[in-house]
């Protein structure tokens, strides 16, 4: 197997966790002498400084020809400024955009070494193995108009949550093809009892259900979803939702595993080419002193290898790694009192595992 991977860095601890990845994903290739080559460009704040620009015409064509593509974050407060015209997250949207990634899978599960690193109580959380499916390239983060005006010496702002027929179904079809070889329940997120957005979702959504017999379908409010997450979220199994409810319920479950830094994510399209990288964002305050959690990369990583590379026991020999260095008691300083590792330690920890694991 031979596959080119683009590596977008990014701001803050992106270049240290995606560093990690690139790591874990040469040793693993080792085992079965599979060549990977990566190739980095500059993304987000950093793309801005030095090109003016968060996303260049360059690294989209790198991007376009690559096999995958891992990202670290993108952000930070000297690009955070309401008032900017250009910012490091319109980067992001753009890349999902032009590439299709309509699909952002965001797996959460509880690790057993780490249940009592849980905010929650053990019994709500050992349980908990959750898929979200959050819809990509269209809602409140495409929809237009967007604007900002000043109307009778006020200051306003309109956002459009936009969503047509046929961008729900194919997010929905993934969702029920993908509930089939997990424990075939689907839970669908909207808002349909006040926006008229979501009632067309849960319509569609109801539509593609009647082809999935073996499935079943609940409907959630999102309101009451985010109470159910904390309350009972080992009841769920996939779980549907729009751009902008996936983006904030799939923040509010990291925190059943006990911390963001170990989430990953997976934005997939119609075809091989996704992009992998942990939800966590660019973390600025801790960016260049060794302490950021790899594991979200290095687990996205692991979906690289599995949905782009079609590379299942490669993908497995790293996911074991994972729970093999937290049982053994490896802990970065997120996760917990105590002697902590560093990001290179982790690091150094997880390689061994894949290598002789």
């Amino acid at each position: 197997m031979q596959a080119k991977i683009v590596v977008l860095p990014g701001d803050g601890i992106g270049p240290e966790v995606t560093n990690a990845a690139i790591d874990v994903l040469k040793a693993a290739a080792k085992q079965n002498n599979h060549e990977l080559t990566f190739e980095e460009h500059l993304f987000g704040g950093c793309a801005i400084d030095e090109m003016g620009v968060p996303l260049s015409d360059q690294t989209l064509d790198a991007c376009k020809a690559a096999d995958a593509i891992l990202l670290g974050a993108v952000g930070g407060p000297k690009w955070d400024s309401p008032s900017a015209s250009v910012r490091p997250e319109q980067g992001l949207l753009r890349l999902r955009k032009e590439l299709d990634l309509f699909a952002n899978l965001r797996p959460v599960q509880v690790f057993p070494a780490l249940i009592d690193s849980s905010p929650l109580r053990r019994e709500r959380v050992e349980d908990v193995d959750i898929l979200f499916l959050r819809e990509l390239t269209s809602g409140i983060y495409f929809g237009k108009p967007r604007e900002r005006s000043n109307k009778n010496g006020y200051e306003t702002a309109l956002d459009t949550m936009f969503y047509s027929e046929e961008e729900v179904r194919r997010i929905a079809h993934l969702a029920f093809k993908t509930a089939q070889k997990r424990r075939k329940v689907v839970t669908s997120v909207d808002k349909a009892n006040v926006l008229e957005s979501s009632r067309l979702w849960r319509k569609i959504v109801i539509e593609v259900s009647s082809e999935y017999p073996d499935v079943i379908l609940h409907h959630q409010l999102v309101d009451s979803m985010a109470m159910r997450i904390i309350q009972a979220a080992g009841d769920f199994d996939v779980v549907v939702t729009s751009n902008m409810f996936g983006d904030i319920l799939t923040d509010e479950a990291s925190v059943l595993s006990g911390s963001l830094g170990l989430l990953p994510s997976a934005s997939l399209g119609s075809g091989t080419l996704g992009l992998y990288e942990p939800i966590h964002g660019s973390a600025p305050d801790i960016a260049g002193k060794g302490l950021a959690n790899p594991l979200g990369a290095v687990l996205s990583a692991a979906l690289l290898l599995r949905y782009s590379l079609k590379l299942d026991k490669d993908a497995k020999r790293i996911e074991n790694a994972v729970q093999q260095v937290l049982a053994d008691g490896a802990r970065t300083a997120d996760l917990g009192s105590g002697d902590t590792l560093s990001t290179v330690e982790m690091t150094t920890m997880l390689c061994d595992k894949v290598s002789n694991g």
